[in-house]
């Protein structure tokens, strides 16, 4: 197995060499080294039929290496910049750890010009493309409750494991339905990590360029631009909602009162009847008592204030019935179009730098587009955010 000392021994050649990405490899180790012939003959020369993703960052093809093993291969466009860092973002966080439910880091390509991350290829695509927002109207997955309760748990374990298991502390970032791969046993894998942050035990934040995707965005986070472990668990409120009732964080094609998934997830709250929030393809086959738990959980997540947020470790044992909810704690979430109005209210002319992230699906979302969009004729500060192309 070839790993990055071997790549450094080497690094003269002139073919070889990558002078501006050199020194911040050299702290990755353990990380599988594949040549670009031998990738491009896994997936027959980057043939468009096996491509199973695009986004800003590149695209991600379908191929099988050397060993039998297959594999998702995500291919940075050489025009991207900021792909570059987020590249190398990945390759750290990603090849030290390994859990459940993490997708797993295979080794990356780092010839010449290339740059490309390996991991293992997951059956059944992402949640954006089978569940939310009437994906599994197109699919033949069977997402029934008791599948949905597990992919919720899955996640929430993911998280808890990044948040409070690993040293240092890692920030996703960027949770969200396109980011999260199932694999044939529908078992949970959060994906994407060159957004993500690492957090030394000793500080309470990061400051830095925000970075996400509107709708799932802490409001908190993209007004100072401090990233917190909160903005992840306010992410992972509004996905679990998502989850429950079927249908994306948001829908402008909905009544006025209806698309925005928080806000109408507030009002039934507030309504006493969260049950009317379970998606209808349930056909009513559902425990009542856990649905309702679980969007309950979601506002927790997801209130306006980050210091209320639950962590993610008590998450996971809410939504196994393990600890109790007091009703009492769930205060109004913060929601999307407070947000948008704080931003039509300042003064400063509009400025909004956006990416698009690069997951399994390429199917664009025009919800999010109008979102985004209408975020940039009111923002009034500077920030990078993703348009969701993928729910």
């Amino acid at each position: 197995m070839h790993c990055f000392s071997f790549l450094f021994r080497r690094r003269d050649s002139p073919r070889n060499r990558v002078p501006e990405v050199d020194e911040e490899f050299s702290g990755i180790h353990n990380v599988k080294l594949y040549s670009y012939k031998e990738l491009s003959i896994a997936t027959d020369d980057f043939s468009p039929i096996n491509k199973i993703g695009e986004g800003g960052f590149g695209s991600v093809y379908k191929g099988r290496l050397k060993d039998g093993k297959i594999a998702a291969i995500k291919v940075l466009s050489a025009e991207s910049r900021q792909g570059v860092k987020e590249f190398l973002t990945e390759i750290q966080v990603i090849s030290e750890i390994e859990h459940e439910n993490l997708v797993k880091l295979y080794g990356c390509c780092v010839e010449g010009n290339h740059r490309i991350l390996v991991y293992n290829y997951l059956e059944n695509n992402s949640l954006a493309q089978t569940l939310i927002g009437g994906g599994h109207h197109y699919s033949n997955i069977q997402f029934s409750w008791r599948t949905r309760s597990r992919i919720c748990i899955g996640i929430a374990r993911g998280l808890a494991f990044l948040h409070e298991e690993v040293r240092p502390h890692i920030i996703h970032r960027d949770i969200k339905a396109s980011n999260i791969l199932l694999d044939k046993d529908l078992t949970p894998k959060i994906s994407d990590f060159g957004l993500a942050k690492l957090i030394p035990a000793n500080m309470t934040h990061v400051s830095t360029r925000v970075a996400g995707t509107i709708g799932y965005l802490a409001p908190e986070y993209a007004i100072r631009g401090q990233v917190t472990r909160k903005a992840d668990i306010y992410s992972f409120g509004v996905l679990l909602v998502e989850i429950v009732s079927g249908r994306c964080n948001t829908n402008m094609r909905l009544p006025a009162e209806e698309q925005y998934l928080l806000e109408r997830t507030w009002d039934l709250y507030e309504r006493r009847e969260l049950i009317l929030l379970v998606d209808t393809s349930l056909n009513g086959d559902f425990d009542a008592e856990e649905a309702c738990r679980f969007l309950k959980v979601g506002l927790l997540c997801t209130q306006d204030t980050p210091k209320l947020r639950p962590s993610m470790s008590t998450v996971v044992q809410m939504l196994m019935g393990e600890k109790d909810i007091d009703d009492d704690k769930i205060t109004k979430p913060g929601l999307i179009s407070d947000f948008m109005d704080l931003k039509v209210r300042g003064p400063p002319k509009p400025k909004l730098e956006t990416t698009t992230s690069s997951t399994y699906n390429s199917s664009d979302n025009p919800d999010n587009s109008n979102l985004s969009s209408a975020a940039t004729s009111a923002a009034t500060m500077t920030f990078t955010v993703s348009y969701d192309r993928s729910t």
